[in-house]
């Protein structure tokens, strides 16, 4: 039997919101389990339901919808995807440097809405033997730190810009691998341990990576699967003692 996916609509138009879910009924394996008016009442129906699916309307009355997932970051333990949908095309770069999954404009358009549907239903399959880390949901990725290189010179650095760090076995260092910029060593005698401890988003994945969580999309077949940049980095394996753990820090089957 194919697996039903709960969703959940939030949006104070109320035209709006029934006619994208006369729409969504149409598709028989999307459970339509409510609809929220506000951005409170959507908090309390998302922490009821924990939707596979969410469409969230960019300007609530009490609220923006990014905003209500800031507020719900540290609770959001499951695998949610998010599609803002509102009639402003203006808020689209905010919604995808949000992570949402998709993006829809109202008025829905039908074809439009399959497609979104259609690539909902292909991921949630792709995933399904596989676990998922809410992207950017442990850590802000903001933190600014000071790292030392090996010739002493002092780096500032941004989480948000990092990828991940690896070691680098022929040098006995470790480096750190940057958005869009050569990877960068370490001062000798840098431990996994100082890594970690630069900032919370900073998870050790394998005897010789440490990822930052936020660019994080799933972990398949023990590998990392990122998000861009660094979608295209296929080394990121991760060990068994290192998965163990990071299914247990975020309560993961």
């Amino acid at each position: 039997m194919d697996k039903l996916y709960r969703v959940i609509i939030i949006d104070d138009d109320e035209f709006s919101a029934d006619n994208l879910c006369l729409e969504l009924k149409k598709y028989n394996r999307l459970l339509i389990e409510g609809i929220a008016r506000n951005g409170l009442n959507g908090k309390k129906l998302l922490e009821k339901v924990h939707p596979d699916l969410l469409f969230l309307d960019v300007e609530l009355p009490d609220m923006k919808g990014m905003e209500l997932l800031e507020q719900l970051k540290e609770n959001i333990t499951w695998n949610m995807q998010i599609v803002f949908y509102t009639a402003y095309d203006r808020y689209m770069i905010d919604a995808i440097r949000g992570a949402a999954f998709d993006y829809l404009l109202k008025p829905i358009d039908g074809k439009e809405l399959e497609g979104i549907i259609e690539r909902f239903t292909r991921k949630a399959e792709e995933v399904s033997a596989s676990f998922v880390i809410p992207p950017r949901v442990y850590a802000t990725g903001e933190h600014t730190f000071m790292i030392s290189t090996p010739t002493n010179d002092l780096r500032i650095l941004r989480s948000i810009d990092i990828g991940f760090f690896r070691y680098n076995s022929d040098r006995k260092l470790w480096e750190v691998s940057l958005n869009n910029q050569a990877p960068l060593l370490l001062k000798k005698n840098t431990t996994a341990d100082n890594i970690k401890a630069y900032d919370s988003c900073f998870v050790q994945i394998h005897q010789s990576y440490i990822i930052n969580v936020n660019y994080l999309m799933m972990i398949k077949e023990n590998r990392c699967v990122m998000f861009p940049p660094f979608e295209n980095v296929t080394e990121l394996q991760v060990s068994k003692k290192y998965k163990k753990e990071l299914q247990e820090r975020f309560y993961l089957l």
